[in-house]
C-alpha cells in the first residue's frame, strides 16, 4: 500500500517535473559552407572576393530565416521543438559562378571559418551544432574541407556535443567526417527534391541527442567506384535500385540511418567516389550489417552504374530534326559536359542544319555582355557578334551569331543578360558565368512563352529532369556528349588527377 501510494504520488508530480524540465533550453548553432568545386575547371581559383560580390558574408540571423533548401528543413522542424532555440553562425554565401569554378584558395577557406568560429566562440555554450554543407569542396592544401570543418567545431563546441551534417550525394568523403561529427543526412534523390527532408532528419537527430534519446553509432564504407554525374540520375537504374535499397534499411530497421554519396568526380581530391555512411541509435552491430550490404549491392551494380554513352551533336541534332519531323516537341538537348558554359558544339550544328525555333539558355560569354553593356544595347539594336568557344578546346570555338537584342539588362540574379533573336524564330540566352536551367520559369522572361520554342538546349546533365521530363512537358530528352576526352565527360581517365586514386576506382582499376 505505501509502494502505491508512493507511485500515485510519483504519478502527480511528474507533469510538473515534465513542466520544469521544459524550462531548459537547448540552444544550437547553424552554420552553412557549402561548395561543388569543379577543379579541373579553368579560371583560377575562388578567392575572397568571389565569396563576396553580393554580401561580405551571410548574417547569421539572415541563414535562419531560409525557408528552403536543407536549412529551410532544419528549421522547419526545429520550430516544433519549444525548448530548442536556434542560432544562426555568420557563413560564407555562394562562390559567383556556382560549380563551374575551380579551387578554393585556403586564404578565402582560413578568412570565412575566421569569422564562422569567431562567431561561434561569442554564442557559446550550445547543446547542438548543425552544419549545412555540401561535401564536394575542394580547398587547396585541405584534402578534407567539410572534415576539417566538423574538426574546428568540435575543438571549440567540447566533446559532448552532438553534431550533425547534412550533404549533396555529390559530396565526396570518407570517415573522416564522422570521426568529429556524430551524423550525416544525404540526399537520396538526384535532382534534389529531399534536401529539406535531411535538414529536417538533423535537426531532430539533434534534438533527441541532445535528450538523451539517440546515441549515435555510425559505419562508413568506401566501394572502389568513381562515376561520372550523368551516369547517377536516381530516375534510372542501377542508382534508383541503390538509394531504394538504402530507404528500404530505413522503413525495416527503426532509428536507422543510411545515405550514399556518389561523389563528384570533378573534385580531384583524395576521397573521392563513392561511400556508404550507416547511422543507428547504439547498434553498431546493425551499423555495420547494412553497411556491408550496401557496399556489397553498389559493387555487383557497378558495371551499369559506372558506364553509358550519349550521342555526339551531329547525331543528337539530327535526332532532333527527326523529332521535329513526327511532331514530338518539344526536344531538349541538354549539354551535360559543358562546365564552365561557353561549348558551342551543339549550337553550331543546330544552325548549320537551320534548326529553328531553338531556345538556347544558356550560353556564357561575359566577353560579350561587356560589350554590349559599353555599346549601350537596347531591345532592338542589331547584334553581329561571336559568342562562346573561348575558354579552350573544350568548349569549341566561337560561333557569330546575326540577329537583334531581344533584351538586355538585369535578370537570373545578374546584372546584365542578354537575349538575342536569330535565325528562324530561335533565342540565345548570354550569361555572364555558367548557368544551370533546370524548369521553365526563368524563361518567362522579357515576355516570352517558352512554349513557342520547339528545341531546348541546357548546360545541364540531370537537374533540368526536374522541369522538363519529370513534369512531362518534353516529349523527346536527349544527352549529348562533346568529341574530346575532357573534364565533364564520361571519359574521367583522360584527366590529370593529381590527388584523386583514380587507377584504383572501377572502371580504372583494370
Amino acid at each position: 500500500m505505501k509502494i502505491f501510494r508512493m507511485a500515485l504520488a510519483l504519478c502527480l508530480v511528474s507533469p510538473l517535473l515534465a513542466s520544469a524540465g521544459q524550462d531548459k533550453v537547448y540552444k544550437v548553432a547553424v552554420l552553412e559552407y557549402m561548395q561543388e568545386t569543379c577543379t579541373f575547371c579553368p579560371g583560377g581559383d575562388a578567392e575572397i572576393a568571389d565569396r563576396t560580390r553580393r554580401v561580405p558574408f551571410i548574417a547569421g540571423e539572415d541563414l535562419v530565416k531560409r525557408t528552403g533548401g536543407f536549412v529551410g528543413g532544419f528549421m522547419h522542424t526545429a520550430a516544433q521543438f519549444a525548448d530548442m532555440q536556434v542560432i544562426g553562425l555568420d557563413s560564407p554565401d555562394d562562390v559567383f559562378g556556382g560549380s563551374s569554378r575551380s579551387w578554393e584558395t585556403r586564404e578565402s577557406f582560413e578568412h570565412f571559418m575566421k569569422i564562422i568560429l569567431d562567431d561561434l566562440k561569442a554564442q557559446l555554450p550550445v547543446q547542438g551544432f548543425y552544419l549545412s554543407l555540401h561535401g564536394a569542396m575542394a580547398v587547396r592544401d585541405v584534402p578534407r574541407p567539410e572534415a576539417e570543418i566538423a574538426r574546428r567545431v568540435r575543438a571549440l563546441v567540447g566533446p559532448d556535443v552532438p553534431i550533425a551534417g547534412s550533404f549533396d550525394l555529390h559530396g565526396n568523403e570518407d570517415g573522416q567526417f564522422l570521426e568529429y561529427a556524430n551524423a550525416a543526412f544525404v540526399t537520396k534523390r538526384y535532382p534534389h527534391y529531399d534536401a529539406a527532408l535531411q535538414g529536417s532528419r538533423s535537426a531532430t537527430f539533434l534534438y533527441r541527442s541532445m535528450k538523451g534519446l539517440y546515441k549515435s553509432t555510425t559505419a562508413t564504407r568506401k566501394p572502389p567506384i568513381i562515376t561520372a554525374t550523368v551516369l547517377q540520375w536516381t530516375g534510372q537504374a542501377p542508382s534508383m535500385m541503390i538509394m531504394e535499397r538504402a530507404r528500404r534499411w530505413e522503413a525495416r530497421e527503426t532509428d536507422a540511418f543510411v545515405s550514399v554519396f556518389y561523389g563528384f568526380p570533378w573534385s580531384d581530391v583524395p576521397d573521392v567516389g563513392t561511400t556508404v555512411h550507416v547511422m543507428t541509435n547504439n547498434d553498431p552491430e546493425l551499423a555495420n550489417t547494412i553497411a556491408d550490404d550496401m557496399a556489397e549491392f553498389i559493387w555487383r551494380v557497378r558495371e551499369n552504374f559506372a558506364g553509358g554513352s550519349f550521342p555526339m551533336p551531329d547525331e543528337a541534332v539530327a535526332q532532333t530534326i527527326g523529332a521535329i519531323e513526327k511532331g514530338a516537341v518539344p526536344v531538349v538537348l541538354a549539354d551535360y559536359s559543358d562546365r564552365p558554359g561557353d561549348a558551342t558544339w551543339i549550337l553550331q550544328e543546330l544552325m548549320a542544319k537551320d534548326v529553328g525555333k531553338v531556345m538556347y539558355a544558356a550560353l556564357r560569354d561575359e566577353k560579350a555582355l561587356a560589350a554590349l553593356k559599353t555599346a549601350g544595347a537596347a531591345p532592338g539594336d542589331d547584334f553581329d557578334m561571336k559568342v562562346g568557344g573561348y575558354t579552350g578546346e573544350q568548349a569549341g570555338r566561337p560561333v557569330r551569331v546575326k540577329g537583334k537584342v531581344r533584351h538586355f539588362g538585369e535578370g537570373w540574379g545578374y546584372d546584365e543578360i542578354a537575349i538575342i533573336e536569330f535565325g528562324k524564330g530561335s533565342l540565345l540566352f548570354i550569361v555572364p558565368t555558367y548557368t544551370q536551367i533546370r524548369t521553365l520559369e526563368p524563361l518567362r522572361i522579357a515576355g516570352i512563352n517558352p512554349d513557342d520554342y520547339d528545341v531546348f538546349v541546357v548546360k545541364s546533365r540531370v537537374h533540368f529532369r526536374r522541369g522538363f521530363d519529370e513534369t512531362g512537358y518534353a516529349k523527346t530528352i536527349i544527352i549529348v556528349d562533346a568529341p574530346g576526352p575532357w573534364f565533364g565527360t564520361t571519359r574521367l581517365d583522360a584527366l590529370d588527377y593529381q590527388h584523386a586514386p583514380i587507377d584504383k576506382l572501377y572502371p580504372f582499376n583494370k
